[in-house]
Parts: C-alpha cells; structure tokens; sequence
C-alpha cells in the first residue's frame, strides 16, 4: 500500500493545514461514551477517573495481546490522546487559587527549622494555609498521576507499531525472478480480467440494470462527452495556452498567469476522468471489483497528469522559462520524459495494488508483479540523478565553488542514482517491500522539491508584480523568506512520504504545544510568544522614549551634544533590561530554578568573554564620565579623528581619512587619550621656520611676530610667541607659536602663515635656506683613454668607489628642522574645512593645549 499513499499526500496535507489554525486552542474533549472522556460545561472541571480507569485497563490489556491488529491500536491510541489532552488542561484546575494561597505562606516567612518554634497565631494560621494548599493541589496530582499513565500507554502502543513496521518491511517475499510463482501472477491477472467482464456482462443482462441506464441515459452521454473531450483535448489545449503566455513573459503578469494557467493541464484532464467514473457509475453496469477500480481512477489519473505537468515546470520547453536545471534542450526533453513516465510506473502500480490487492492474490503474484515496476521506476530514477549531476557539472567553472544550490541538486542526484540501483537490487531477492519504500518515495521527494521550486518561482513573480519590478523579487528578501517557510512546510509532508504516521507528526506537535518542565514552571510556545510580544512592545516603548528624548525634550536644556547622547543610550538600555524582565515576568517564567546554573554560567562567560565584558563596563563608564563625547577630536592608540558614536562595546571614529575606526571602548578607559576639543576649541598651533645663517635674528623675529598677529584665528592674550630654537648645520631654527580659537582650523592658518612668510622674506631680504641633497648612488664617469693606458689601466680606473652616505641632520635637542617635503604633503592636503585643519595641527611637531 505504499503506492497509494501518494493519493492521499495533499489530502492530509490541507487537514494539518486546518489543524495548524488551532494549533494553540485546547483540544476539545470527547463526546460521552464508552472511551471518551466526558465533557463538562467547566473546561476545567476534573475529569471522570472511573471511565478513565476502564479506558487505561482495556488499552493495558489490548497492549499485551500481540494479536491485537494495527487498525485497533490506532483506534485505541486516539482515546488514549484525547485523554491526554484532558489531563493537560486539568493540571491548570484552581491554578490562580494555587498561587494565591502559596503567596500567603510566603508572606508567613520561612517555617522555623527543626527543635525552633513560633507564635501560636503564624503556626495556626500556616497549618490552615498548608492544608488548603494540600486540598487545591489534589486534583492537579491527580491529572498529573494520569497524565503519566496516558502518555506513558500512548509510547507503548507506538513502539509496538513501529516493530510491526520494521518487520514488514524487512520481510522476505517469494523471489520474483522465481519461474514457479509465475504461473500465480499470471491467473490473478486473468481472473481479474474474467472478473471484470463477467460483472459487466452479468449487469447488462440484468433487466434493472437496463433500466437504470436508460433513464440515465441523457445524463451518462453527457457526462461520456464532456469527459472524453477533456481527456482527449483539454491537456493540450492548456499546454498551448500556457505555452503562448510563456512566449509573451516580458509583460508583466504573464508570467503567474502562464503558471495558473498551466494548472489546467492537471484539472482538465482529471475532471475528464471525474465525468467518465460518474457515468459508468450511474450506468449500473459496474460489479463491485469494477467499482473498486473505477472510484481510484480519480486519484491515479492525478498522479498520472501532475507528474506530466511538473515534468513540463522543471524541463520546460521555453528555455526563457525560469527552470532549475542547467542543461540543454535535448536533455530537457529527456527529463521530461523520464519524469512523466515515473508517473505512469506510479499510476500502474497503484493501479494494481487496488485491483490485485497482497491479501487477495496472494504474496507470490505480488511479488512478481511488483518487481517490472520496481525495475522500471529504479531506472528512470537513475536517470533523473545523472541529469542533476549533469545540471551541476553545467554550472560549476573550473575552479569555481559550488553555492548551496548545486550541493543540494548535486546531493539528490547521488541519492537519486543510489536508490535507483539499490531499490531493483533488493527486489530481486524478494524483499519486496523495501524497495517498495525507497524507490517511490525518492520519486516522491524529487517531485515534492520540484513543486517547491515552482512555489518559490510564484512568490518571486507575484513580489515583481506587486512592486513593479519584475528582476526586483529574485535579491529581495521578502521571497526568500517565504520560500524559507514554504521549506520547512514541506517537511511533514516528506515526512509522510517516507513512512511517518500522522499519529507521529501530532504527537511532536503535541509535544511542542506541551512545552518542558523546568523545576515548577512549563515552558511551551505560548509562554515564548507572549514573552515576544511583551519584549516587543517595551522595545518599541523605548525607542519611541529615545526619539522624544532626542528631538523634543534635551534640545531645550543645557546639556551639550555628548550629554544629549549619553542621556538617549541609557535611556535605551534601561528600557530594554525593564522590558526583558517584564516580559519575563509575563510570561510566568521562574528563573530562580536556574540561578545555580546561571551563576556557574556567569563564572565561565566572565573568564571567556573578559574582554566583551571589560568594554561593555568601560561603554557604560564612558556614557556616565562622559571623558569623550560624539564630535570630540581624540587621539588614541597612534589614531586621530573624530568621535562618530559610542556604542556598548566599542566607539567609532573617523580619522582625517574619511576612514572608521573601531576602538574597544576599554583602551578608551584604561590607556591614553588626548581629547583636543572636549571642553574648549582653543589650541596652539607651532610653525617651524628655518632661516639662512647671516641674516638679523631680530629683525626675523620681529616679521615673524607681525605675521603672527596678524592671522585673524590667534588669540593676542597671550599673545604669539616667537621662539629662536637654536642653530643646525644648514639654518637658524625659529618656532611661531601661536593659540587659536579653533583649533580645528589650524591647518588653513598654518598655509597662511607659510604664504606670508614667503612674501615678506622676499620684501625684507631674508633668505630661506636651500639644503642641497647629494644623489647616491653618484653615475660612473666613462673613462678616458689616453697617453696609450694600458688595460690594467683603465680597468682599474673604472673601478669607482662606494661615495659616502649623506650624513643626516644633526638637530639639537629642543630644536626643530623644516620638514619640506611634510611642508609640500600640508599644504598640497590643504582643503579649507574643519576636519582636514585639525589633521594639520596634529602633523610635525603637532599643536598642544
């Protein structure tokens, strides 16, 4: 019957569809009867223990008769789970009266320790409280006692299901390959034919029969008509109209139109078949094995044409068409036809598995009427696999990675290939049902995924056309997020396929819902969605606090820009550390069970975590000290710029460079910080100056000073200063030293102050000294030949020795040499804004406070 779960995969499918919409609602009792448990008008009434007793005692015994059938297992596994949920709900009996009484022996203090006494009142009144609790606490430890024992008689029955499974499917049929079980194969498949015709001759002799049909009549050609026609011409016809809309895709909307569109080939044909059925039916002219057959079509005809219409989606013909596969025409045709084919192996099967059920015709005719199939689908699964693998060797470069794309496809083509050889392989010997339950679900999962890819195609076409933007859907991120959840719900389909009851996908659910109890508190879904909700609503409370905060309340005070922010940023982790607990809180979640364990986690985050949490400290540190404040001009660790924010663990600033810099907040607290600007913008600026030996000292001195005052940006109290540092080996060394208003300027002042220098040592006769730089290596004069030199001679006058090294400036201590080449990058760098002044002033010799 493996076959024929492919029937009924969109069947269940749409109920846990329904299901998942009460996903978080309680479950709801049984009707009173013989093994239900009875319903109450008060959901949380206790439930009926008596009729609870009869159920565990007959699913005890029904548990140890091994001779019990599966059907009754299943049967009895539901009372059992209904059960299960009433225990559940009842455990939350007197639930709000529980914790009210706890919190008034709270409030009594702790009980005194053994051998100590209290007041005669506080005992009384904690021997009443403690027996109210006890009274309150008995229902609930009563639903908990059955709960145990329900759930506990739920696992039995599954394992025993599970070990029946095992076993067939690890059961030895009689070997196909056999010549003496053909003879068996062969007079089922006649009597089912003599069958057949025997039944309908049988009815159309039958007076009544007759007379059914004639006055059917009217209706049954009808229905024949249209069924036929729709069979014979509504599959081709959609494929050309969604062939023709396919051509047109660069219009927008042609696209999900071609795919709806496309759907027709799978509901034409199957309704075709619908119309065909009926009217056999209302003929009267079917037997009851013609019946049997009659009412599968249906389904097999779906198989049948699904998998030629998702053939069509995965190798399409167009090749604009968006496919998954990289491969060629000729290989899309095979594809198809492979894919289509696996889907007639399938319908055949099925088909078979109804007509000449194992039970009926007995484990040898089945046997060696399954294995053509087996062999046949084991081969075309083949090769499906050698075209994915094919698809992949397409898309991959010579040494080009493969993205996740291709791992999977090249994944599923190998496991493909795999089980196309393995399934045939271990039909041969008779294990029959083994291979049954590989080689047709992997055709199954090959055909869920491709339905998967042409859901993921939709939403992608659907965003293009809802934006208005047809490539924009394939980066957008909405896309990929549904196509992520469209993967995760085809899971318990794959589920299905592969062998899973439905009995298991509810019980994991049920599970789920359930959630874990931890010491004294349950947690499940609903207590994490409420605690996102609550998180969610202070987080969003906070932001909208910082906002005010930012652009309507501290505009209006005192506080400077760094103040502003360090206000907003503890503003912003108060609220979320207030709405965490308060979340916490909401959820009924006691975190004092995990205090021991959060402590020897805290110890273990502390050790590897130190350093995240030395600046997390240091980042609260700075936003309280406030020694650095957003728009600050620092230097750090070798690293200028401008403070741009101060986050929790680190600060950014951005150097001269218009480049970040992340710096952990803790070298900020624990290490050296110059701050150029963070209580005033005054700053002196030094200029150094070198001057030819011979010139007047004083008169330099005096057309320094003048030049000085006369930059609009120096501060004349105190005034400049003109400093005469020394004597070096090529110039008189001189120093302005100036204090301006803003620093951040100091840059332009200082091309200022360098222009006017120029100008007026070339009104005054002042001399700038010119140091002459010796080129090394020095080039090799060619030699003369003269006077007849001999050729020792002139090699060795060719021979030229090493010139000395320049000998490097000797500067005194607390003297300073010009730097022209530093000149030239300063003024070349010179662009006038605050920003590059202030790299300027930290350059040479630097400016200080």
């Amino acid at each position: 019957m493996k076959a024929l779960r492919s029937m009924r995969l969109w069947l269940v499918w749409a109920c846990l569809a329904c299901a998942a919409l009460h996903a978080f609602a309680p479950a709801p009792a049984l009707a009173q009867g013989i093994l239900g448990p009875a319903t109450s008008a008060d959901e949380l009434a206790p439930p009926d223990y008596k009729q609870w007793e009869k159920t565990a005692t007959r699913a005890e015994r029904e548990i140890a008769d091994r001779e019990t059938d599966s059907v009754a297992y299943e049967a009895m596994r539901g009372y059992l789970v209904e059960w299960r949920d009433t225990f559940l709900r009842a455990q939350g009996i007197n639930a709000s009266r529980i914790a009210s009484v706890r919190g008034q022996v709270d409030a009594l203090g702790p009980a005194p320790a053994e051998g100590a006494s209290e007041p005669d009142d506080i005992a009384q009144r904690r021997k009443e409280l403690t027996g109210q609790l006890a009274e309150l606490r008995a229902p609930v430890v009563s639903a908990e006692e059955a709960y145990q024992r329900a759930d506990g008689l739920i696992r039995e029955i599954d394992r025993v299901v599970r070990e029946r499974q095992t076993q067939e499917l690890l059961r030895l049929w009689p070997m196909p390959l056999n010549p003496a079980n053909w003879p068996a194969a062969a007079s089922e498949t006649s009597t089912l034919a003599v069958d057949l015709w025997n039944e309908g001759a049988t009815r159309f002799g039958s007076e009544r029969a007759r007379a059914t049909a004639r006055d059917n009549l009217p209706a049954i050609l009808g229905l024949l008509v249209v069924g036929l026609l729709l069979i014979a011409r509504g599959r081709a016809l959609m494929e050309r109209l969604t062939q023709t809309l396919q051509d047109q895709a660069s219009a927008r909307g042609r696209k999900v139109g071609s795919l709806l569109v496309s759907l027709g080939q799978i509901v034409a044909p199957v309704a075709g078949v619908v119309a065909v059925s009926h009217a056999i039916t209302l003929s009267a002219m079917a037997g009851p094995r013609t019946t049997l057959v009659i009412e599968v079509l249906p389904a097999i005809s779906f198989i049948l044409y699904a998998a030629g219409w998702l053939a069509g989606r995965v190798f399409p013909k167009n090749g604009l068409q968006t496919s998954p596969l990289n491969l060629s025409e000729d290989r899309r045709r095979e594809g198809r036809f492979h894919t289509a084919m696996f889907g007639v192996v399938m319908a055949l099967d099925a088909l078979r598995t109804v007509a000449l059920p194992p039970a009926r015709v007995g484990e040898a005719a089945t046997s060696v009427m399954a294995f053509p199939f087996i062999v046949v689908a084991g081969l075309l699964l083949f090769r499906i696999g050698q075209l994915m693998l094919a698809s992949v060797r397409n898309d991959l470069g010579d040494d080009e990675p493969s993205s996740f794309r291709n791992s999977v496809i090249d994944l599923l083509g190998r496991g493909a290939i795999a089980i196309g050889v393995i399934a045939p392989l271990l039909a041969l010997p008779g294990y029959i049902a083994a291979a049954t339950a590989l080689v047709y679900p992997a055709g199954l999962t090959l055909g869920l995924i491709g339905v998967l890819f042409v859901l993921q195609t939709l939403v992608v076409d659907l965003y293009g056309l809802a934006t208005r933007n047809e490539d924009g859907g394939r980066d957008a991120l909405l896309p990929v997020l549904i196509g992520f959840l469209l993967a995760l719900a085809l899971v318990p389909l794959l589920a299905l396929v592969w062998g899973a009851r439905v009995a298991d996908l509810t019980e994991i659910w049920a599970r789920f819902r359930e959630g874990y109890q931890v010491g004294s508190t349950r947690i499940s879904p609903t207590s994490f969605l409420l605690l996102a909700i609550v998180f969610s609503i202070g987080y969003g409370i906070t932001r909208l606090l910082q906002g005010a905060l930012k652009s309507q309340i501290l505009p209006k005070t005192r506080l400077d820009q760094g103040g502003r922010n360090a206000v907003v940023s503890g503003v912003g982790y108060l609220g979320i550390i207030l709405a965490a607990l308060v979340a916490v809180n909401s959820a009924g979640l006691d975190l004092s069970n995990l205090a021991i364990v959060a402590g020897a986690l805290s110890v273990g985050i502390g050790f590897g975590l130190q350093n995240i949490v030395g600046n997390f400290v240091s980042g609260i540190i700075l936003l309280i000290e406030r020694p650095v404040s957003e728009g600050d001009w620092i230097e750090v660790g070798g690293v200028q710029g401008t403070v741009k924010s101060i986050s929790v663990r680190s600060t950014r600033i951005q150097t001269f460079d218009r480049t970040d810099v992340i710096v952990p907040n803790q070298d900020l607290v624990a290490g050296q910080v110059t701050n150029w600007t963070r209580y005033n913008m005054t700053g002196r600026l030094i200029v150094p100056v070198g001057v030819a030996y011979g010139s007047d000292t004083r008169h330099v001195e005096r057309v320094l000073r003048e030049i000085a005052e006369a930059q609009p940006l120096a501060i004349l109290n105190p005034p400049p200063s003109i400093v005469f540092m020394g004597f070096t080996q090529e110039f008189l060394s001189f120093e302005i030293r100036v204090i301006l208003r803003d620093v951040n300027f100091s840059l332009s002042v200082r091309s200022d102050i360098n222009h006017m220098i120029a100008k007026r040592f070339a009104e005054e006769g002042i001399g700038l000294t010119h140091i002459p730089r010796d080129i090394w290596p020095l080039p090799a004069a060619e030699p003369e030949v003269e006077n007849g030199l001999t050729e020792e001679e002139i090699a060795a006058l060719l021979v030229v020795e090493p010139p000395h090294r320049p000998q490097k400036d000797n500067v005194p201590k607390g003297t300073h040499a010009v730097d022209l080449h530093r000149q030239t990058e300063e003024e070349e760098d010179a662009d006038g804004d605050g920003e590059a002044d202030a790299e300027g002033a930290s350059e040479g010799t630097g400016s200080t406070r």
